[in-house]
Order: structure tokens, then sequence, then C-alpha cells
């Protein structure tokens, strides 16, 4: 993995860095995008203007701007990422896809938890030891711990639920790659680490991040189209815009008499987001008593 040297690199363009930092993340197998300084997806979507009900592209349309949907290891697809997104200053690799598999694991600051040691308490308990493995260290004095998965099991995201203050990126997340300048500084690996392959994740560990398959209970009918495009606008929800987007979800579903046969959609699509099923629920029945006046 390429390393920074601050006298060499200060005068190079961030852009430039962030390319050629991730075509070397490309040539270890990992899949990549172009970010901007906020730490999002630099390219803007070629969807943004469209209503909320239509189902989500995750970039069958062929155009870039699709996050990390547009995550490749191509060379010649990366250069016209970046070509395409000249402000980017960094850029976020793929989890959950071959060869690796990647599982992200983030040990947050920010909210005034010991993460590190919470991590420590749970590999006490469940009877785990972290590997040595990739460590990248964040602006903010957190770590990303990357862990390798088995094909055949997917890792959803998740924020707080494993711990306080540990955040998973699993299939359909991604990582702020070392090398990438944000708003806040750069990201770096830890010394020692860059050289090693991503460890494969302990079994104990894997079974926390995989919750067991949630049971379906028939529903009277299919949705419809407008009911897919709630469930798909809740599906595209990010962090900090989860609860808000699922509120307005399901206050549509009611007022149009899709209620009680999409709670169960719902739920199950604001878990894939990062929630809990009772966080979900209980979003749900204030739309419930709001829209219906319960």
């Amino acid at each position: 993995m390429a390393t920074t040297d601050r006298h060499l690199t200060s005068s190079v363009p961030a852009a430039t860095l962030a390319l050629a930092h991730a075509l070397s993340a490309a040539e270890r197998g990992l899949a990549v995008i172009p970010l901007s300084r906020t730490k999002l997806p630099a390219l803007p979507s070629p969807h943004r203007d469209d209503p909320p009900w239509k189902p989500r592209c995750h970039g069958e349309c062929g155009l870039p701007g699709h996050g990390v949907y547009d995550a490749t290891t191509d060379p010649r697809r990366i250069r016209a990422l970046f070509a395409a997104a000249p402000r980017a200053t960094g850029y976020g690799i793929a989890c959950g896809l071959p060869p690796h598999h990647l599982i992200g694991v983030d040990l947050d600051t920010k909210s005034g938890t010991d993460s590190s040691a919470s991590l420590r308490e749970l590999a006490l308990r469940h009877l785990f030891t972290i590997p040595e493995t990739v460590v990248v260290a964040t602006p903010s004095g957190g770590r990303h711990l990357w862990l390798s998965g088995p094909p055949d099991v997917v890792v959803p995201n998740s924020a707080g639920r494993l711990a306080p203050g540990i955040d998973i990126r699993g299939a359909g997340g991604y990582l702020v790659g070392p090398g990438s300048r944000t708003e806040h500084g750069v990201y770096s690996t830890v010394l020692g680490t860059a050289h090693l392959p991503p460890a494969a994740c302990p079994p104990a560990l894997l079974r926390l991040l995989t919750p067991p398959p949630r049971t379906h209970h028939p529903t009277p009918g299919p949705p419809g189209h407008h009911g897919l495009g709630l469930v798909q606008f809740v599906l595209s929800a990010h962090e900090g815009q989860r609860n808000t987007r699922l509120f307005w979800a399901a206050c549509r579903a009611y007022e149009s008499g899709l209620g009680d046969t999409l709670v169960d959609a719902l739920t199950d699509a604001a878990t894939r987001t990062g929630l809990t099923a009772r966080e979900a629920r209980a979003t749900i029945a204030s739309a419930a008593r709001m829209t219906c006046g319960g």
C-alpha cells in the first residue's frame, strides 16, 4: 500500500494524490470510488431529481454517480471516474466485494466512548482475538480495522449495534482509503500494517456481525409500484437521515392505505440501513399515530 511523504507530496494536487492511492489500492484487488473532502462520493447522482417513489438505480443506467456501486478495480474506469470528479481529495474502498469481501470495523472516538476497550471486552466475552491486519488511523483519532469475510456471508452495515462507538462497514458500504484528505485531515495506514492483507474475520466475531435471518410474515398482497418506491426510498438513506426517511415513507404509506401492508417491508429496509427493528417499528408506529390520528 502506498505511503505518503509529506515533503514530496505537499505540492502535488490532492486529486492527483487521491488517484494514485486509489490505483495502488486497486492493484491489491480493492474496488474504489472517488470521494470529496466530506468523505461522501465525489460524483453527483444522475438521479438526484428523480421522485422518491422511483426505484433506486444501482448503476444500471450506465452513468457514473451511484456511490459505492461505481466501485471498480479497472484502472481505466478509475481514471475516468476521477477525471469526472476533479475536486476529489480521497477515495473510498467498497466492502463486501471479492476477492477480500472486506469488513471494516470502525472504532470511533467522537462519541466519547472507549470503542477499543469495548472491542476488547467483546473479544474476551465471546472468546476471539483480533488478528494482525491492516489498520488505518483516522484524523479524529479513531481506527479502521480491515477484516476479510467468507464469500457466502453478507455482513450488513451497522452503527453502534455491536457496541457503542463501533460501526461496521459491510456490503453496500465503504471505507475511506489511506492517503485520502478530508476537511478534518488525512487518513493514514498505521505503521507496520500497510503490507498486511486483510485478515480473516474471527468466526465468533462474524456471528455477532451477521444477525439471524428475520422471519417474513405473509402480507395481504404485493405492495405495488408506490409501495416498492417507498421501500427503496428508505433503503437509499444514509447515516443521519435514516429515521427521517423511514418516518416520511411510513406517513405516505398510511396516507395511501398501504401502512399495515408495508410495515414488515419498511422495517426490513430500515434495519438494512442500520436501524434496529425496535427503532424502526417505533418510528413506523409514530407515523401511524400522526397520520391516522391514533
